[in-house]
């Protein structure tokens, strides 16, 4: 009867319980959360997706320079924080794996023996006990349901955020590549200018012996040749820089790449789109950030689960020679099952104060969602922009190096007739070597924009 009772009680318990914190059973819905981005977010989820996108083209198809094609295989090879990624990954899914498991009943072997004696220590006999126990947590209040979903939303979030590595690998590979080559066609114009401008201190020096020019002029020409010496090897270090980040990528000692100038190579192309949401929904740094917040999500309904009971049955068989105050030889077998219903009532406020925090952290994850989210859309608009700018840049500086050759030459003629001073001829030069310069970077930022796209839209999938 009291048996009956326990059980009556324990049915009315749980069901009341249930009844009450039903939400704790929940699946995270994207949908459900109260946020306007994550509404829009969801709704592009939906969309069906573009897989002729230029987030979705593969890698190869957008970086077809086969010297750059082989540094990106060789750093998705070898680079550190790729291979952390991955670990990463196996980490969060043996994890998973664990938290599977937790629905299992666990099984435990404790044997123990022992022997009695009188007061001159002869011995009376051995007894023993080989119990076979077993456990098991009924996950009535979800509690091991959360923690294996949470385990789950984990391990998505590893994939996501390996996938996100992998992408900015092939950006920062790409982006040294460029930048390598931009630095070499700058320094071989750089080198050009400077012995151009060597000379023009023999020749200052030739017209001042015949009276055509002053010491001023010479002593000008020299600065100016110094000059550029002085920016040539702030050139010559960024390279070596720049090759010394490609090698750490390529997890390789620092060395010098066979990488060509820039104009040797054409740098990847994009034909200019809008670009819809779906494709930033697809951007694997976002749906880690999904992933991250539904994580949270389970944690904060774990946090509720503690607050309910724990229902547990336990079973117990084995063989002994102890029974009660009697030894017998030899030993029988023997088993129990034994059930347990425990609630907490008093834990020093660790319950609430816990529930307080996994709520917060969950706002926390959201407000990291949607910076993220926000912080996607700015960076692929941002890259749109970029290209945009610096390819109708490019079309100003080429007709302005154009007309500065001619200015140089020009100049250069009436210098010789004593129509125009040194001065002017110094101008026209450096006006040219800036010029041309800016042309290279102008190179430069529009594969860079490229490049920032992709990874943007998540590329390399």
């Amino acid at each position: 009867m009291k048996a009956i009772k326990f059980l009556t009680l324990t049915v009315a318990l749980v069901g009341a319980s249930m009844l009450t914190g039903c939400h704790i059973y929940n699946k995270f819905d994207i949908e459900k959360q109260d946020s306007a981005i994550a509404n829009d977010y969801a709704a592009a989820k939906k969309e069906a997706l573009d897989t002729t996108a230029f987030g979705n083209l593969r890698w190869e198809e957008v970086f077809t320079d086969p010297v750059l094609q082989d540094l990106i295989r060789l750093a998705l090879a070898q680079n550190v924080d790729l291979d952390n990624a991955r670990l990463n990954v196996d980490i969060a899914h043996a994890n998973m794996r664990g938290a599977r498991m937790s629905y299992l009943p666990s099984l435990s072997l404790a044997a123990q023996g022992g022997a009695g004696g009188n007061k001159s220590f002869h011995l009376q006999g051995w007894n023993y006990t080989i119990p076979l126990t077993a456990s098991w947590e009924i996950d009535v209040f979800a509690k091991t349901l959360n923690s294996k979903r949470g385990a789950e939303a984990s391990y998505r979030q590893m994939q996501n955020y390996h996938q996100a590595v992998r992408s900015q690998i092939i950006g920062a590979v790409a982006n040294c590549y460029y930048g390598i080559g931009a630095l070499k066609s700058q320094i071989r114009l750089s080198e050009e200018t400077a012995e151009i401008w060597r000379q023009n201190v023999d020749v200052m020096r030739d017209y001042k012996s015949i009276g055509r020019t002053n010491e001023a002029a010479v002593v000008q020409a020299e600065a100016n040749y110094y000059g550029i010496l002085a920016s040539l090897t702030d050139m010559r270090s960024s390279l070596h820089e720049l090759n010394n980040t490609l090698a750490i990528l390529l997890r390789q000692q620092p060395q010098v790449f066979a990488v060509p100038e820039l104009e040797s190579f054409a740098a990847p192309q994009i034909a200019l789109e809008d670009v819809p949401m779906c494709q930033l929904a697809a951007r694997p740094d976002v749906r880690a950030a999904e992933e991250a917040l539904a994580a949270a999500y389970y944690t904060t309904n774990s946090a509720r689960a503690a607050f309910y009971p724990t229902l547990s049955i336990s079973a117990n068989y084995g063989f002994t020679n102890q029974f009660g105050s009697n030894i017998i030889n030899p030993g029988d077998w023997f088993s129990s099952v034994a059930g347990s219903l425990v609630a907490p009532i008093f834990a020093r406020g660790k319950l609430k104060a816990n529930l307080d925090a996994t709520k917060a952290q969950q706002e926390q994850a959201m407000n990291n969602f949607e910076k993220t989210v926000l912080s996607a859309s700015a960076e692929v608009s941002d890259a749109i922009t970029s290209f945009r700018n610096n390819a109708e840049k490019e079309l100003h500086v080429a007709r302005q190096v154009e007309d500065l050759v001619k200015a140089e030459s020009y100049t250069k003629d009436l210098f010789a007739a004593g129509s125009a001073t040194y001065l002017e001829v110094l101008t026209a030069q450096s006006s040219l070597l800036s010029a041309q310069m800016t042309q290279i970077s102008s190179r430069l930022a529009q594969a860079q924009a490229v490049i920032s796209l992709y990874q943007s839209l998540g590329g390399g999938r």
